[in-house]
Formats: structure tokens, sequence, C-alpha cells
């Protein structure tokens, strides 16, 4: 192999390198449901981002439910949080991270992402609320 290839190939190593670091650091960032569930027993918010008809079907208790895509326009319904814990889900853990960081672009200081969401909620025995 030639100084240039090794180079290029070193270059990229520390470049995935770096982009799995930051990926590991967001993923601890994620709580679990369990941790969800606990703060939401000890009085944060537990805020569901998905859709009317998603909530409908199931959704954990106590769970306040505003879809993301109004979740900007809504932020007055959950002002009492701004400096309180929240801890925000949907189904799978990807919406809810893009709220967590709406909400801190928007000054909210204890947001946290539940991982696995709604699906690791279910997966792990938790009780739900489900359509009748």
């Amino acid at each position: 192999m030639n100084a240039s290839f090794k180079k290029n190939v070193l270059l990229m190593l520390a470049t995935l390198g770096i982009v799995f670091a930051v990926q590991k650091i967001q993923a601890a960032d994620d709580i679990s449901v369990q941790q969800a569930l606990s703060m939401s027993q000890q009085g944060a918010l537990l805020l569901d981002v998905r859709e009317v008809s998603e909530y409908a079907e199931v959704h954990a208790p106590n769970a306040t439910l505003i879809p993301l895509g109004e979740l900007g326009t809504r932020l007055g319904e959950i002002a009492a949080y701004k400096d309180r814990p929240i801890a925000v889900m949907c189904r799978s853990g990807k919406r809810s991270a893009k709220a967590v960081k709406l909400l801190q672009e928007a000054g909210y200081s204890q947001v946290s992402n539940v991982g696995g969401g709604i699906t690791a909620w279910e997966h792990e025995g938790l009780q739900v609320v489900r359509k009748p």
C-alpha cells in the first residue's frame, strides 16, 4: 500500500470513529422506559408526540399527547414544565428525539428522550391504555 492510500484509510477510520462516538453520546442521552415511568410517578411530564390515531390505539397511562407537528405551536400548554423534568416518547424514539431538540431550543431545561418509545414500553410489560 502506498502512503497516500494509508493516509486516506486512517482519515476515514478516524472520521468513522468520531461519527460513532457522537451517536453513542446521543444514545446515552436516552432514558429507559423504566426511568420514564419512575420520572412520571415522581411528577415529571410524560409527553407523547405521536399522532392522535397512534395515541388512541395505545399509550402510556398519564401521557400527555401533543403530536410532533403541533408541538411548536402548543408549547404554552406545557409551559409549567420549562424547568421541570419532561420524558418525551413516540413509537420508537426517533420523533421524540426531534421533539427533545425542539424543546431544548425553546428553553426547556430537563428534557429526556424515552429510548424505544411505546414499543419498548410495551415490550417491558409496562401498563398501557388500549383502545377498547
